[in-house]
């Protein structure tokens, strides 16, 4: 049984980690106007095309929007400036990516904040599997992502559609090492449910302990999981 649940796990990460799809340097070369704009991170030319008419909630042939352009460069003063002429901070684009869900896959603390600011919600549903910012980022172990997304007010709570929440993410895709172990520390202490069981009725604790992670069994046990 257990070597089907790793074997299903290593299926999701493999399925996971190329869900995000940024620019290619072919595409971002053959930007024009808004696009290239927020590829180079050249404010001005946003804010002076947008003025004159350019379409910020114009799409690419992934769907993404000159403002997902330019959270995947780290582009933050074009990202306000896009806002600032319209641009919809919450959009998604084909993979329903959202730019805090972008930042927070980055791993990238200064475009997760910039997109905070811009208006993009840490409560959107993102991804083909239903999830959340926060899940994207326990999974891969971002604990500086965590936190902040905390701060922001992220359900810490939300059940994809994989059956599974931040918390358990960080578990069954993590591994067990020190990010992935700030990752469910913070979680714990900012209030998730430390008793919610996946789809098969497995709790956080059970997977724990299952995995042979000993620091995230402690964590999980002094908040009083069963």
């Amino acid at each position: 049984m257990r070597s089907v649940a790793h074997g299903f796990t290593l299926l999701v990460l493999a399925a996971t980690a190329g869900a995000q799809v940024p620019p290619s340097p072919t595409e971002a070369a053959a930007y024009t106007g808004l696009f290239a704009a927020a590829t180079r991170g050249d404010a001005a030319e946003v804010q002076r095309l947008a003025a004159t008419g350019a379409d910020v909630g114009a799409r690419d042939g992934h769907g993404r929007t000159p403002q997902h352009v330019a959270a995947f460069a780290g582009r933050h003063e074009a990202m306000r400036a896009l806002v600032r002429h319209g641009a919809d901070a919450n959009a998604l684009e084909n993979d329903r990516y959202d730019i805090v869900t972008i930042a927070a896959v980055a791993d990238d603390v200064p475009t997760l904040v910039a997109a905070l600011q811009s208006g993009c919600r840490s409560t959107n549903v993102t991804s083909r599997y239903d999830g959340t910012a926060l899940i994207a980022a326990a999974h891969l172990g971002h604990d500086g992502v965590v936190r902040e997304l905390i701060r922001a007010g992220a359900p810490l709570d939300h059940v994809n559609n994989l059956g599974w929440t931040a918390l358990i993410e960080s578990i069954v895709l993590g591994n067990g090492g020190p990010r992935h172990v700030a990752t469910l520390r913070a979680l714990v202490g900012a209030g998730a449910n430390v008793n919610l069981a996946d789809r098969s009725g497995t709790t956080p604790l059970a997977l724990a302990r299952a995995r042979g992670y000993r620091d995230m069994v402690a964590i999980l046990e002094r908040a009083g999981a069963r």
